[in-house]
C-alpha cells in the first residue's frame, strides 16, 4: 500500500513536471528596484529621471520653422560629435596624470593629436559651417570650457592661437562660449530634447 502511494505521488509529480507553463506576459515583468529606509521601514525605491515640460513653439513664418527644423537637425549631427570630444578629454587629462614628466607629456600629447587628426578631420571635412560653429559651442557646453581654452590647455598657446586664426578666417571663434540663458536658449532646448529622446 506504501509502495503504491508512492508511486501514485511520484506519477502525479512527473505529469506536473511535463505541463507546459503559461508564458510571462508583459503585464507580469518583474523588476529589481533599490531600497531606502523610511521612518525604520525598507521601502522601494525609484530615482525617476528629469522631465523637462517646454511651452510648444509657434512660428511666424515657413522660414522660422525650417530654421528651427535645421538646428534640430544640426544638434542632432553635432552632438554626439562634443560628447565624443568630452570622453577624449577625459580620458586624455587622465592618461597625463599618469606619466612622469613633460617629455613624456609632450610625446603623448602629438601621438594622440596625430590619431585625432586621422579619425575625425574627415568627419569635421562633412560638417557644413553653420554645424561647425554649433560644434564649437556645444564643445563649451560639454566641457565647461571653449575650445580655445582647451586647445591652449592641452597644445599650447601657440598651436591654439593658429586654431583660432583658421576658424577665424570662415567667421567662427573658438572662444565662443554657450549662453544656454541668452543667444542659445532654442538650441539649449533642442538639446534637451535630443538628450531625452523627445526629438
Amino acid at each position: 500500500m506504501k509502495s503504491t502511494f508512492v508511486q501514485i505521488l511520484l506519477l502525479s509529480f512527473l505529469f506536473l513536471l511535463s505541463m507546459p507553463l503559461p508564458a510571462q506576459t508583459d503585464n507580469e515583468r518583474l523588476y529589481i528596484v533599490g531600497t531606502a529606509v523610511h521612518k525604520g521601514e525598507k521601502i522601494p525605491y525609484i530615482q525617476l529621471p528629469t522631465v523637462h515640460i517646454f511651452k510648444p513653439l509657434e512660428f511666424r513664418s515657413r522660414r522660422e520653422r525650417r530654421n528651427y527644423d535645421r538646428l534640430v537637425y544640426d544638434v542632432k549631427k553635432t552632438l554626439p560629435l562634443a560628447t565624443e570630444i568630452r570622453g577624449i578629454i577625459i580620458e586624455t587629462y587622465e592618461s597625463l596624470q599618469l606619466l612622469p614628466d613633460e617629455k613624456a607629456k609632450k610625446r603623448h600629447l602629438d601621438a594622440l593629436e596625430k590619431e585625432l587628426k586621422e579619425i575625425y578631420t574627415p568627419r569635421m571635412k562633412r560638417l557644413s559651417l553653420r554645424q561647425g560653429k554649433l560644434l564649437i559651442k556645444l564643445v563649451d557646453r560639454q566641457c565647461d570650457q571653449n575650445a580655445y581654452q582647451l586647445i591652449r590647455l592641452f597644445m599650447g598657446s601657440f598651436k591654439a592661437a593658429f586654431y583660432q586664426s583658421f576658424a577665424s578666417l570662415f567667421g567662427a571663434s573658438l572662444k565662443k562660449n554657450y549662453d544656454a540663458m541668452g543667444e542659445d536658449a532654442l538650441t539649449e532646448r533642442v538639446v534637451i530634447q535630443v538628450l531625452s529622446g523627445d526629438l
